[in-house]
């Protein structure tokens, strides 16, 4: 490790494994949800914004213009089980279902078990009010992918104070 990472107070974390962007652009564990962008499997103009709750696994999902979606109905729909799929290749399934407060049997936790022990509790619908924040922080990302590729700072990237000064 660099003399520069060891002096970083904020450290990134490699994926858990490398994951393609098509159906899952955007996935995060943030704000007490595991929660992110699906594109839709029908129409290539159309995303859905899914979220799973910590705790209770109540689930969201509804369309980026707040259209509910026809398959989550009184389960997950196959939107949330390609953001936990997702998900687990981001971070990795111990540290998701540890986020997620699932309780998994003996052994190495996957995607289709943590979506199985989440759905086996019989979770609620959960509130559709936070698919505008993910949505924006989403665009936000996409935002930098239309960028002049640069060595420079960013300003709007720069979180924390210089730790020394540049001759």
């Amino acid at each position: 490790m660099s003399a520069r990472e060891r002096s970083s107070t904020a450290r990134v974390i490699p994926p858990a494994r490398p994951r393609k962007l098509a159906k899952v652009p955007f996935v995060e564990l943030a704000d007490g949800r595991l929660q992110g962008v699906v594109s839709s499997g029908s129409d290539i103009a159309r995303v859905y914004v899914s979220s799973v709750a910590v705790g209770t696994f109540a689930f969201a999902c509804s369309t980026n213009n707040n259209r509910p979606c026809g398959g989550a109905r009184g389960s997950f729909c196959k939107h949330i089980g390609a953001l936990i799929n997702e998900a687990v290749l981001q971070y990795g399934a111990e540290r998701v279902a540890r986020y997620l407060k699932v309780e998994t049997a003996d052994g190495e936790p996957s995607a289709q078990t943590l979506a199985a022990d989440m759905s086996a509790t019989r979770p609620p619908m959960g509130d559709t009010s936070a698919a505008a924040p993910v949505f924006s922080r989403f665009l936000r990302h996409l935002a930098y992918l239309e960028l002049a590729p640069t060595t420079a700072p960013l300003p709007e990237m720069q979180w924390f104070p210089p730790t020394r000064a540049v001759a």
